[in-house]
């Protein structure tokens, strides 16, 4: 499975990747960031990159290193907003809402915005909007977009985040999308799930974006490789039993779809993978007379000359 974000989407286009790089339009500006997945030749010769980008980053000297990777500067080339809106359309039966999302150059090549996360948005609107008013946890929720769409499809939103500034970024969406009632929580993950469960509180749904590398608000530290299969089990206690689901994204290099799905079915006490899901397709199975359905596959934009550039891999439990 491979989903790409609607062609309908006017505020975001992928123009070109190539050559370790993507060049990008956000509403009215075009970016040009390193993407190491681009291995291929650049469709558009530089000089027509050149004339296209507002910006270009500029990968710094902690490029390359466990956590500082993405470090780095804008090279300013045309004139442009330090910050400017895009807006994300959530369509259902009979109507659609509306998103407004900040854009902002951050020194770590990251603008706000996951585009490719798209089809997420819509997967969890789609529920929240079957469940009536669900209670919905998202973990690891940077700027807020899922969070959005979760409440603009009627749910009670824990937004969590470990920086302060991020989640006053995501309180400044959802302003501006119109919403109000998301719960604001600034602290490290595990340490919250962990309370949650022995608490015995349950959600409808969760979401689960985590980073390879990352640091809670009072030093906690976190590596994907070795937190994550623990995440997931404590995950597993607080999320409803029935009538719930899961969203777990990865973006970790070298992490595939099929290790993603045997993570949560191990960690949620799933079994092993039905015949049907050995062919790669999707697949009904009932446990314990519960029933659920587990689905895996990558998240990828298409450029405007056909290449695919997979950018993450998700995974979704319904139940």
């Amino acid at each position: 499975m491979i989903e790409f974000p609607s062609p309908s989407w006017r505020g975001y286009e992928l123009l070109d990747s190539g050559n370790g790089e993507k060049l990008e339009r956000f509403g009215t500006f075009v970016l040009a960031r390193p993407e190491p997945k681009a291995l291929w030749d650049k469709s558009l010769p530089q000089n027509e990159w050149n004339r296209l980008a507002h910006t270009r980053f500029r990968p710094g000297a902690g490029f390359g290193r466990a956590g500082k990777e993405d470090s780095g500067t804008w090279e300013m080339l045309r004139r442009m907003d330090e910050q400017w809106h895009i807006r994300y359309r959530l369509n259902r039966e009979g109507g659609s809402d509306e998103l407004s999302l900040r854009l902002g150059l951050t020194s770590f090549k990251h603008v706000g915005v996951f585009p490719e996360q798209a089809p997420n948005w819509d997967f969890i609107y789609r529920k929240c909007l079957e469940a009536g008013h669900p209670k919905v946890l998202n973990l690891f929720a940077y700027t807020g977009a899922a969070s959005l769409a979760a409440r603009a499809g009627g749910a009670d939103v824990t937004h969590l985040d470990s920086v302060r500034q991020v989640v006053t970024w995501a309180r400044g969406n959802m302003e501006k999308s119109g919403l109000d009632g998301i719960r604001w929580v600034v602290e490290d993950a595990m340490k919250f799930a962990r309370r949650e469960a022995r608490r015995g509180n349950l959600y409808d749904g969760i979401i689960l974006d985590p980073p390879a590398y990352g640091h809670g608000p009072d030093g906690e530290k976190w590596k994907l490789d070795e937190c994550l299969f623990e995440m997931l089990r404590t995950v597993g206690s607080i999320l409803a039993p029935e009538r719930s689901f899961l969203v777990l994204n990865l973006y970790s290099n070298g992490y595939s779809a099929a290790l993603g799905e045997t993570l949560v079915r191990e960690a949620f006490g799933l079994g092993g993978a039905p015949a049907a899901d050995a062919a790669g397709t999707e697949a009904s199975t009932a446990k314990a007379d519960r029933a659920f359905r587990l689905s895996s596959g990558e998240l990828a934009l298409r450029d405007s000359f056909g290449k695919v550039l997979p950018l993450s891999i998700v995974v979704r439990l319904e139940r």
